[in-house]
C-alpha cells in the first residue's frame, strides 16, 4: 500500500487529486531508485579509495577506471552534480599519482 503523503513545510499532506498521488508515487519510486544509483557510486569511489590505502597503484588504477564512467554517466543524467564528479576523480588522480 502506497501512502501519497506530500510534505510542505515540515507538514505531512495526504494528496486528494489524482495527479498528485500519482506524482506521490513516481517520486517515491525515483527516490528508492536514485539513492541505489547514489550507493553504487559510493561503492566504487570506497573500492577506489581502499586500492590507495593499501598502496597497490595498479589495483588503484585499476578502480579508477572502473569508477570514472560510471560517475561520468551519473553526473550526466543529474544524480550527482557535474563539479562534485570532477572534484572526486581530480582527487582520486592526484592520489594515485603521488604513489611510487
Amino acid at each position: 500500500m502506497v501512502v501519497y503523503f506530500i510534505q510542505y513545510l515540515g507538514v505531512r499532506l495526504l494528496a486528494n487529486i489524482k495527479s498528485a498521488k500519482k506524482r506521490a508515487v513516481q517520486s517515491e519510486r525515483s527516490r528508492k531508485h536514485n539513492a541505489s544509483r547514489r550507493s553504487m557510486i559510493r561503492t566504487f569511489l570506497k573500492k577506489v579509495y581502499e586500492a590507495i590505502a593499501t598502496g597497490d597503484k595498479a589495483a588503484a588504477q585499476n578502480a579508477f577506471h572502473k569508477m570514472q564512467p560510471i560517475v561520468d554517466r551519473h553526473a550526466c543524467k543529474g544524480l550527482i552534480h557535474k563539479n562534485k564528479a570532477a572534484r572526486h576523480k581530480s582527487n582520486l588522480v592526484a592520489q594515485i599519482n603521488r604513489m611510487q
